[in-house]
């Protein structure tokens, strides 16, 4: 089976100024609005794409322009990254759509969703129609083409458990590549496009989902008591993917600020992964402390505990302070006027704070870009 359930056949090329070949006299173009932290930023130029031979087409005069020495970066959604105040690169933004059914059988159905579908529109899509596996991500804000990078998990699903294959563009090479979820090396919070940064576009992600009701995950957290609230209203014994959508979208409402609102870029701290034995000494410091068993004799920590037992709950240096109902979300107060520098000082504080506590080092989890479009990996100094 192959039918196309959404398309845009009247695709073309977004540029903001004069033609593709012409590289050297864009104006800036602004940013501010295009990332979810609300960040001040001001970029060279925006490219936006809305079919994959456009890019090819781009690429081909962008390699002849004798400017073109100008570095590219990659912009989904903006739900994940820290951007700049002067971006001084091309900014190539895929938002190419469409979701169409590749094959299906009675137990599963496969898809191939665009780069520029919103994810939790898609999860919500997908359930409606009867395919589960990406219920447990609801409401995480972003484009689906940005997902397989982050490798987006919430409420012990990761992408990976779903995803097949992946289509992405080669910039270095200019060359198209076919991926699956093996070649994408996935890991918690990471993979190849995260650890490749300014290296692949993703024009496609593939997923296989499953078509049987009763299989659910909704043992995390509050999900089961939620899920079950919706089921018993429904007159059924037991949860179905769709309860659990909704209980997750639910418990993320309560927890979770919208960007919209209050502008955030979700989680920004990883839950840091320290030996057993680090762990076990805490406990006898700290009871309460909250961590999950990993392989190799790790445990995971909540990082959200770790900052609430630091007392910085709703702290951080303003206007950029952790969120008062989910101590994880750095929320700024002070939106299209801070800027990255802003949530440096913040990081650097609570990472601080937390390390001279307990003596663990906290990660973030957004994307830091740095002015040439590079992405940096100090945790703590811009």
């Amino acid at each position: 089976m192959n039918s196309a359930l959404r398309s845009n056949p009247s695709a073309s090329l977004t540029l903001p100024n004069d033609d593709v070949a012409d590289l050297s006299h864009r104006q800036t173009a602004d940013l501010s609005h295009s990332n979810t932290m609300a960040l001040v930023c001001m970029a060279d130029s925006v490219v936006s794409l809305t079919d994959e031979m456009q890019l090819d087409e781009f690429m081909a005069h962008y390699e002849q322009d004798i400017q073109h020495s100008q570095p590219l970066f990659v912009l989904s959604g903006g739900s994940n990254v820290l951007l700049p105040a002067k971006l001084n690169a091309i900014v190539l933004r895929p938002q190419m759509r469409g979701i169409q059914v590749t094959a299906q059988t009675d137990s599963y159905v496969d898809i191939e969703v665009m780069a520029g579908e919103n994810w939790h529109d898609l999860v919500v899509y997908t359930v409606n129609q009867g395919w589960y596996g990406l219920e447990n991500l609801a409401l995480i804000p972003g484009l689906t083409g940005a997902a397989p990078i982050q490798n987006i998990g919430a409420y012990g699903v990761q992408l990976e458990d779903c995803l097949q294959s992946v289509r992405a563009y080669h910039l270095p090479s200019q060359t198209w590549h076919d991926l699956t979820a093996v070649d994408c090396k996935f890991g918690y919070r990471d993979s190849m496009f995260k650890r490749q940064p300014n290296t692949w576009l993703i024009s496609r992600v593939g997923f296989r989902l499953h078509t049987d009701a009763t299989k659910v995950l909704a043992s995390y957290g509050d999900v089961q008591t939620v899920a079950q609230g919706y089921a018993t209203q429904q007159g059924r014994t037991k949860p179905t993917p769709a309860d659990v959508m909704h209980a997750i979208i639910e418990i993320r409402q309560q927890k979770l600020p919208d960007p919209k609102q209050l502008p955030n870029c979700g989680s920004f701290f990883q839950n840091p992964i320290i030996p057993q034995a680090q762990f076990t000494e805490l406990q006898s410091s700290y009871p309460a402390i909250v961590g999950y068993p990993m392989p190799d004799a790790m445990t995971k920590v909540a990082a959200g505990w770790l900052i609430e037992q630091a007392g910085l709950k709703g702290g951080g240096i303003d206007p950029i302070v952790t969120h008062q109902q989910q101590a994880l979300v750095l929320t700024n107060h002070a939106p299209y006027i801070a800027t990255k520098q802003d949530v440096a000082a913040a990081q650097k504080y609570i990472v601080d704070t937390i390390y001279e506590k307990f003596a663990i080092q906290l990660s973030r989890e957004p994307v830091w870009v740095n002015a040439d479009g590079s992405i940096g990996y100090d945790e703590h100094v811009v």
